[in-house]
């Protein structure tokens, strides 16, 4: 029906949308990336394989091969708030789509009315005495207005672009939401392993304390001996409060984002070893990120609304013709309001034009016109911010392979120099300062070898959230999988 009045009321005012040409560089970095990172002989230390023009699986998590990441993963998309709430944001502005389509049919309204009143004799003649009557009345109004130059079916097309861009805020709240809950999970994960490695560290430390102190009492140690080392011992214990403070604030972070109060957070198990990390990364072209990141899409969409908004603040100028009509019945008597003589009807037709409204609608039409500028303006920082995502994530993932291999290394080194340093101390080879520097070298290199292994992780969930999640891949009813919202369908 839409479609048969438009072709009726000719062609609508004001822009027909396109889509930004998508001005997509070769690359995304200035520099040649290696095509396979560094391998490190260590569980995470696996050589990554970037595979250009590959596509994103839908579910990339399950590249982590962990079982309780997905069941976590699970339980955020079915419980977190967030999540309803965009989508009934989805389903309120595919309503207005509904509403708005009703513009294109005729609008009937059924009126009836019962008046009572008292009428003076003098309107019919001189010396006639007043009367009461009751008047009965019952129509059908019809009212259409044609929409002659478009503003109605902008009117529509706006709703439809804001439909579109809603639902792909939902598909960017569910990357953000998967994203944040394997990230969470892997901060998680990496905090035990360094409390962990912290414990032991003062295990080490309380150890060394003891024997000082019994040398100490010996007299082959000095009081300064012991109390540099009760200071050593302290500095370790001091770190464990914020480590504690951070698995905490992880633990509260998955609580809530899977739909729960912190006070009922339950931590999972999962450690770093758990993880398997995924070998074999796939890399979309530049062409495409374009059309895969859903940010860039709802942006388009909204581009599309304001330059709508354009096409309806031009007709709102224009002349608006409307057809009307009603059929009924009238009667001093409720029985004979289904006579034939009692039938009324009429046709109408007006034109209506602004002649003179200060300005008014002239400075609606600039102000949509600036709107379609600023629009477009934040759709070209979007594309920026998305291009520089990926360049950031490809480069992370060299450097993090290069740190791991680095702070494997170190850490070997530390504790053979450690060994080693210990027993030319226990020897009487060497001073107390020599081995506690020594002792801080490799509680420091052990730390940091953990960083560096969750970096890996976290920068291989960082580079799928920003190539789109593979949104596309995904069938979800929550969100709209038409054939023309898919990447491949997108016009560049």
């Amino acid at each position: 029906m839409a479609s048969t009045i438009a072709a009726v009321s000719g062609c609508a005012v004001g822009p027909n949308f396109q889509a930004p040409p998508a001005a997509a560089p070769a690359a995304y970095t200035h520099e040649a990336l290696p095509i396979q990172t560094q391998e490190t002989d260590v569980v995470g230390g696996a050589a990554q394989r970037l595979l250009p023009g590959g596509d994103l699986p839908g579910e990339w998590w399950r590249l982590f091969g962990s079982a309780t990441l997905e069941a976590l993963i699970d339980k955020a998309m079915a419980s977190y708030p967030d999540i309803a709430a965009q989508q009934a944001a989805l389903r309120a502005a595919r309503d207005d789509v509904r509403a708005g389509e009703g513009a294109f049919m005729p609008q009937l309204q059924g009126n009836a009315s019962q008046l009572r009143e008292q009428q003076s004799g003098a309107s019919i003649g001189p010396g006639y005495s007043g009367y009461i009557t009751n008047v009965f009345q019952a129509t059908v109004n019809v009212s259409y207005t044609l929409d002659v130059f478009g503003g109605e079916r902008r009117k529509v097309e706006g709703l439809e672009a804001q439909a579109e861009a809603q639902n792909f805020q939902l598909e960017a709240s569910y990357l953000t939401l998967t994203s944040n809950v394997v990230s969470s999970a892997i901060q998680l994960a990496s905090i035990r392993e360094q409390i962990a490695v912290t414990h032991e560290i003062i295990a080490l430390e309380e150890k060394q304390l003891a024997t000082i102190r019994r040398q100490f009492e010996l007299g082959s140690h000095t009081r300064a001996d012991v109390l540099q080392q009760q200071s050593n011992l302290a500095t370790v214990r001091a770190t464990l409060p914020a480590l504690q403070q951070q698995q905490a604030a992880a633990e509260h972070q998955l609580a809530v984002l899977t739909g729960r109060f912190p006070s009922d957070a339950a931590s999972p198990e999962l450690d770093l070893s758990d993880l398997t990390l995924p070998a074999d990364l796939p890399i979309s072209l530049p062409s495409a990120l374009v059309a895969q990141r859903p940010d860039i899409r709802a942006q388009t969409a909204v581009l599309h609304q304001a330059s709508a908004a354009v096409g309806v603040a031009t007709a709102n100028m224009l002349p608006q013709l409307t057809l009307s009509g009603a059929f009924g019945g009238e009667s001093l008597r409720f029985g004979n309001l289904l006579q034939p003589n009692s039938g009324i009807w009429n046709l109408a037709s007006a034109v209506s034009q602004p002649i003179f409204a200060g300005g008014t609608l002239r400075a609606k039409r600039r102000a949509a016109i600036d709107g379609y500028d600023q629009a477009q303006a934040k759709y070209r920082l979007i594309v920026l911010n998305a291009f520089q995502n990926v360049a950031d994530s490809l480069t992370a993932l060299d450097n993090d392979a290069q740190a791991l291999k680095s702070e494997y290394d170190a850490v070997n080194a530390a504790k053979s120099s450690l060994e080693l340093i210990q027993r030319q101390y226990d020897a009487g080879a060497i001073n107390y300062v020599s081995l506690l520097t020594a002792q801080q070298t490799y509680q420091q290199a052990r730390i940091a070898y953990v960083r560096a292994l969750a970096s890996r992780f976290t920068d291989t969930v960082t580079l799928f959230q920003a190539l789109g999640g593979g949104w596309w891949n995904r069938s979800d009813p929550g969100t709209m999988h038409a054939a023309d919202a898919r990447p491949s369908r997108v016009q560049q």
